[in-house]
């Protein structure tokens, strides 16, 4: 049969997608596997690599679904047989394999030949795991027609893309990114409302040529197209020094990355887009992912991203914003209704905003920093990830928020893969560690394929290029708040005598609060001494403490009124997330990076609330905390902080208390090097003799998290086949700690129960109703009964995987969910029963 006669047989012979409609057409498998083609050719246009190679990426996406070219996967869909053997990705690896002389032009060895056709049928997910007599079956399943028929497909496929070539390609690397693409690709080119289906008829060329047409009004539907980069200054404005600095450092060849270290309200996310824009502009990335350490952090940074992106690019661009309760963000919601939009504003599509995975591949994306360390675990859809961010400048903030083992681990890890893929990445940080930093430029040197000596100089601040300049020439010059002094406060009463006084000299006060159960305590103790006390922590259901934040952003905030005299209670969600400035500043003892957060909250807006105009002197940070100087036994804190004392290392609570009250003030920024370096740095002082068990336990805590993320995170070296896996993103943690519950709280309405919040929808409603606490101390008390009929009417509507995630706690209307745990608007969860956990 001449070879078009043939073509034509196997378009209609083996179909791709079902009929949308009974005695519909199908879709034929070529068409389908054009189609996605077509997509991947609009996704790589922009892209900086060599044109042969976009061909063969090209190739390999257009081969994605071979395997559908087989017995099983035409009896799976016309007659609803299982297939068998294997699933039809998985048979695409047998087939290319079986045909891998054909493929014999793109170069390369056949070893790494066969790497990349893993990673063309991996594009589920997860990498194609057949291997000897199971490549046997699979093929014999295939059927001869199959067989024969795939072959032809692939000459006639590599007909459409002559040049393609992986000749001088970093195998390795191209086997992560591979599967990105081609799933990116294939959701869109899967999509029946951009690529309906086509009785077969077209030949393969004009196929390509309608599905081009197609995939650029899907593309562009997606909220994927290609925008350029402006040339437009950013922002119009004197620019602060680290700012200036970032707009006029040389930039080195390659993937690069930078780290900006400056003090808090210095300006460093402004910094950071500055020289994003830059790196932008230089071809080093088509977009930005901001990644940010809580989900309250990442909502406030998409509020402000929001207003600032759209200078980056000569058209709207598509913005996301990425973590487990984005949909209950009001900016992210206005954002997708258009509220408030000018034309050039950002824009988000459904597409786009319907998969956490699929925000990766806005033009802007803000989140939790576990989306992107995702991309490193042995998830399902990682390279999904690894695509997206390496097309983007990963912009990592509070860095040193990442400096615990684990996640340490998992950073440098992502650092490394983003180099590795030709990404950049921009760290920012107010109090990172020396030797944290050099950690995180060798990872990424190593994922460039580069050298690197340790950078130990201790200048601050500090912006670094690896593997370029470097500036260290700041001025030392502390802001009109002025140096910050410190003072011991012994224990709780003294603190809540301290903020009585203070407030009744019309103070705006804050105690910072190490443990929840310790700022219930103390806002109930300063209630009884007569003082207006707010309270503010993670334990209350959503939907309260979304109304405390706004709350206390009115009384503390920039612009808030109505703060003399009044106490706010919290925990550390005021370090970073809410912008709050107050007069006067308690906390308990913390480590030295979380107390300097946390003293940024203090005298903050100096342009509007001057020390003339402040009801104290000086700034002061009051620590609760023992004296270092008497530590006779390793229980030296747990007297004084209670609850509080177990949240951090015991030796890092003693250098951090040693330290900071000899030198007696914090002096920004001249002296917050030598602040971090005493309590994490070589020459850390020795702890007492009383505490040097508790050390030896914490260093043995340090090193079995740090062998678990190593274990954990992907071996990018093995390649996608061998190191990739397709676990769900809850079986491997992006972070560790004590196990949480959700409860879903609910109140009773008549004769049956509401969720705690009433919004738009049951998922809504639910979600705000949501409280998370300690499942050890949860296991302490009997939950309600969760097979009641009640119960399962109000959760009917949910995901199933949502019902079973959830612990619904109806509340009675004197606050009892049950014995041992109650729940109050003004306090949170209360834990009443006796437990030690």
């Amino acid at each position: 049969m001449p070879e078009q006669g043939r073509l034509t047989q196997i378009i209609a012979n083996w179909p791709g997608k079902s009929a949308l409609l009974p005695g519909g057409p199908e879709h034929p498998a070529v068409y389908h596997m054009l189609d996605v083609a077509a997509v991947a050719e609009i996704l790589l246009g922009p892209l900086p690599h060599a044109p042969a190679l976009k061909q063969a990426m090209i190739l390999f996406t257009a081969l994605h679904d071979l395997g559908k070219i087989g017995d099983p996967f035409r009896a799976m869909l016309r007659d609803g047989k299982p297939q068998g053997v294997g699933a039809h990705w998985e048979m695409t690896e047998v087939l290319l394999t079986h045909h891998t002389a054909r493929l014999q032009d793109l170069g390369g060895t056949e070893r790494q030949r066969r790497a990349l056709y893993a990673s063309c049928a991996g594009h589920h997910g997860r990498p194609p795991r057949a291997e000897g007599h199971g490549l046997t079956r699979m093929l014999d399943a295939a059927g001869p027609a199959a067989r024969a028929d795939s072959g032809t497909v692939i000459a006639a496929f590599s007909a459409l893309w002559p040049e393609a070539s992986i000749h001088d390609a970093d195998i390795t690397a191209l086997s992560w990114w591979l599967p990105g693409l081609i799933a990116a690709a294939d959701w869109i080119g899967s999509h029946t409302d951009w690529f309906a289906p086509c009785p077969a008829g077209p030949d393969l060329a004009s196929y390509l040529n309608r599905a081009r047409a197609l995939a650029k009004v899907a593309v562009r539907e997606a909220g994927l197209e290609t925008r350029g980069i402006s040339n437009a200054t950013l922002f119009d404005v004197t620019l602060r020094p680290m700012q200036q600095a970032c707009a006029t450092v040389a930039l080195p060849d390659g993937p690069t990355l930078a780290i900006i270290e400056d003090e808090t309200g210095a300006g460093k996310t402004e910094a950071a887009l500055i020289l994003a824009h830059r790196m932008m502009q230089a071809g080093k990335g088509r977009g930005l992912f901001f990644a940010l350490p809580t989900m309250a952090t990442s909502d406030a940074m998409f509020a402000r991203a929001r207003g600032m992106v759209s200078g980056l690019f000569t058209g709207p661009p598509s913005l996301v914003l990425a973590h487990g309760r984005a949909a209950l963000s009001d900016d992210f919601r206005a954002l997708r209704g258009g509220v408030g939009n000018t034309p050039d504003a950002p824009t988000c599509s459904d597409w786009l905003a319907d998969n956490r995975r699929r925000t990766l591949l806005a033009d802007v994306g803000v989140g939790t920093v576990d989306q992107a360390l995702l991309a490193v675990l042995p998830t399902k859809h990682a390279c999904l990830r690894l695509f997206g961010l390496s097309c983007k400048i990963l912009v990592v903030d509070e860095v040193h928020e990442l400096g615990e083992p684990y996640m340490a681990t998992e950073l440098a890890q992502l650092l490394r893969a983003q180099a590795m893929n030709g990404g950049s990445a921009i760290l920012l940080t107010a109090t990172l560690p020396i030797d944290q930093r050099a950690a995180l430029i060798a990872a990424f040197e190593a994922g460039a394929g580069r050298s690197t000596l340790p950078d130990t100089d201790p200048a601050y601040p500090a912006l670094t290029l690896a593997h370029g300049a470097t500036r260290r020439d700041f001025a030392q010059t502390t802001g009109a708040r002025g140096p910050i002094s410190v003072a011991r406060v012994p224990g709780f009463a003294e603190a809540v005598a301290l903020l009585t006084d203070k407030a009744h000299a019309g103070a705006a006060c804050v105690w910072v609060r190490n443990a929840v159960d310790d700022a219930i305590k103390a806002v109930e103790a300063l209630r009884s001494h007569g003082i207006a006390a707010d309270l503010l922590h993670a334990r209350f259901a959503l939907c309260d403490r979304k109304t405390h934040e706004q709350a206390a952003l009115a009384r503390f905030g920039k612009t808030g009124q109505g703060r003399a005299g009044r106490v706010l209670v919290a925990t550390q969600v005021v370090e970073s997330s809410l912008d709050l400035d107050f007069d006067v500043m308690v906390s308990d003892l913390a480590p030295m990076a979380a107390l300097i957060q946390r003293a940024g909250r203090l005298w903050r807006h100096m342009d509007l609330r001057p020390a003339t105009d402040r009801p104290t002197p000086i700034a002061t940070l009051h620590v609760v905390a023992p004296d270092p100087d008497c530590v006779d036994t390793a229980r030296w804190l747990h007297d004084v902080l209670d609850a509080g004392a177990w949240v951090y290392p015991q030796d890092v609570q003693w250098r951090t208390a040693d330290t900071l009250f000899r030198v007696g003030q914090i002096v920004a920024p001249s002296g917050l090097r030598a602040l971090i370096e005493a309590v994490h740095g070589p020459k850390a002082a020795p702890v007492p003799a009383a505490l040097e068990r508790v050390e030896f336990e914490t260093e043995g805590k340090f090193f079995a998290s740090q062998n678990l993320g190593r274990q954990n995170v992907v071996k990018l070296e093995k390649g996608y086949r061998l190191g990739g896996a397709g676990f769900e993103d809850s079986d491997y943690p992006t972070r560790l700690g004590r196990e949480q519950r959700v409860l879903v709280l609910a109140r009773r309405v008549g004769d049956g129960l509401r969720f705690w919040a009433e919004a738009g929808s049951d998922v809504d409603s639910c979600q705000l109703s949501e409280v998370t606490a300690s499942a050890a101390r949860l296991g302490q008390v009997s939950l309600p009964d969760q097979d009641t009929p009640e119960i399962a009417r109000l959760i009917a509507a949910l995901p199933d995987w949502k019902q079973k995630s959830i612990a619904v706690c109806p509340v009675r209307e004197d606050g009892t969910i049950c014995e041992g745990l109650r729940y109050r608007v003004d306090k949170g969860l209360l834990f009443t029963a006796k437990e030690n956990a």
